[in-house]
């Protein structure tokens, strides 16, 4: 892969989600910049606003199914998206389950930071976060606390 593809990967994974959430009728802004771990934003309705960050995995990464050393501040309307390229899926898990499901480092360069697994086959554990379950994650928050 040269750098211009390297480059441009995230961003390219990033606009794959996006497309996916404007499909599902979603209303979506975008971020300019990535200082507060935020890829975009989605807008539920006039109270319910939640705060997005995408990770993708090209198919052609050996780890493809491993995002490490996340700094994440969970909290209830931060949820993560996860693109594996590889078998084309969309896991959006919210980022206090994020916290739960990953592993804390315990020292080195990334001490403190989450890495996450997601199963290469179904799970029963991860199955309510995978593409249209975990996309009507998003559309209900907040809903039961009106």
């Amino acid at each position: 892969m040269s750098y211009r593809d390297t480059a441009s990967f995230g961003k390219r994974q990033e606009y794959i989600v996006v497309a996916e959430l404007l499909k599902r009728g979603f209303d979506v802004y975008m971020t300019l910049v990535d200082d507060q771990g935020i890829d975009c934003i989605i807008r539920l309705d006039n109270k319910r606003y939640l705060d997005i960050q995408i990770k993708a995995r090209s198919k052609d990464a050996k780890r493809w199914n491993f995002f490490a050393a996340m700094t994440i501040k969970p909290r209830d309307n931060f949820y993560f998206i996860f693109y594996t390229e590889k078998n084309n899926k969309f896991w959006i898990i919210p980022s206090k389950d994020v916290v739960k499901l990953g592993i804390k480092n315990k020292s080195g360069k990334n001490k403190g930071k989450i890495s996450l697994t997601l199963p290469k086959k179904k799970g029963q554990r991860f199955q309510k976060y995978i593409n249209d379950n975990g996309f009507n994650l998003l559309r209900k928050y907040g809903k039961n606390s009106r």
